[in-house]
């Protein structure tokens, strides 16, 4: 299945698609130093909310998909150098909008991160008036 979405997304920083179907994705991201938060080398959350995004986005896979809202929860912590790897699953779609259940796992099995994200598909580019 080709991705039709987010076609300009930096694959270093939201993470790169290793499995895609209907309704479905993983997405895998490779943390580095440029995520820290701090010296410790604590992965900023904001780079793994954008990892979960973005599985969601292709989970819904159209072209004019956007976020509408998020309720995630950061479980543990991420450190610089761990993969990371979101799943995406599309739970219930009504209309245009698209209900995605979206976690995200360590290599080891550990979910650090779980979330349902509300993602919306406009008949129309979201900047065009």
């Amino acid at each position: 299945m080709e991705i039709i979405t987010h076609q300009k997304i930096d694959r270093n920083l939201c993470g790169t698609p290793i499995e895609l179907k209907q309704g479905f994705s993983r997405v895998e991201l490779k943390t580095t130093e440029v995520m820290a938060a701090d010296e410790k080398g604590l992965v900023h959350g904001g780079f793994i909310f954008g990892l979960a995004d973005y599985a969601a986005m292709i989970a819904v896979n159209h072209p004019l998909v956007v976020l509408g809202g998020a309720q995630v929860k950061f479980l543990k912590p991420v450190r610089v150098g761990e993969r990371v790897t979101a799943t995406a699953e599309i739970k219930k779609i009504e209309g245009k909008k698209n209900v995605a259940a979206v976690s995200v796992e360590k290599a080891d099995g550990t979910t650090v991160f779980s979330g349902e994200f509300t993602c919306f598909v406009l008949d129309h580019h979201v900047l065009d008036h």
